[in-house]
């Protein structure tokens, strides 16, 4: 019996469909930092693709540093430095208690004469491409997402075909622009809801929110993304481990 994809955008090319569902499985638990993922072959035959699909998938999760390889060619194991912070901001698992990811519910691109000045002061630069997510599970805003990328690095952004995205952004950058997210830093802390904040996320002004700033860095170190996400704090679940 096959397993059926997470809730991801069906739009997307199977490769990455099979991607954005590990990605959210690894999130959600399914394997310890010690614990290989299945094999190809048993991948293939659980969301019935093909093994060339699988390796894809996974190549690119390797690339984002989610996966390493081990033990010869064919064994993968999640990350020592895996994040799973924006993943575990609220539950990710279905009634039924399938895992799956967050969709995409509405994206706003933009580009913007000056970023705001924390965006800017992460960045280094005030000429910016502002992204605006809200994502939703069964309906429900559960995370808001202002997301700041330099226009040098990112020129054409913009134009992007819905299909282009999924509900990770980093395979994006790499597949159109070449620029590959090696590690990301989060600060997390908590405040108020703006009213155009709890607009989107359909609760009332100053309703307690959790907040997550991140900035990530490509493979040379240079900041290419800053973001702030924000849902209701109630909802938030948090999770560390060090190895």
């Amino acid at each position: 019996m096959s397993t059926r994809f997470a809730m991801t955008d069906a739009r997307l090319p199977a490769y990455a469909r099979l991607r954005d569902t590990l990605t959210a499985r690894i999130a959600a638990g399914d394997w310890t930092p010690d614990q290989p993922i299945p094999s190809e072959a048993r991948l293939a035959r659980e969301f019935d693709v093909s093994v060339g699909t699988v390796r894809k998938a996974v190549d690119g999760l390797v690339g984002e540093g989610l996966l390493e390889r081990r033990q010869g060619s064919g064994t993968y194991m999640r990350a020592p430095s895996f994040n799973a912070t924006l993943f575990r901001f609220f539950p990710m698992r279905e009634g039924n208690g399938e895992p799956m990811t967050i969709p995409q519910s509405k994206m706003i691109k933009r580009s913007l004469a000056e970023a705001s000045a924390e965006a800017a002061g992460a960045l280094g630069t005030k000429d910016v491409i502002k992204i605006e997510r809200l994502r939703s599970l069964a309906d429900q805003p559960v995370l808001f997402e202002e997301i700041y990328i330099p226009k040098a690095r990112f020129s054409g952004f913009e134009a992007l075909p819905g299909a282009a995205f999924g509900p990770l952004l980093y395979p994006t950058y790499f597949e159109h622009f070449g620029v590959l997210v090696k590690r990301a830093t989060d600060e997390v802390s908590f405040g108020r809801a703006s009213d155009a904040v709890a607009q989107q996320l359909r609760i009332r002004t100053n309703d307690p929110l959790a907040v997550i700033c991140r900035t990530a860095f490509d493979i040379e170190g240079k900041p290419v993304e800053w973001r702030i996400a924000s849902g209701n704090a109630e909802g938030f679940r948090y999770r560390s481990e060090i190895n």
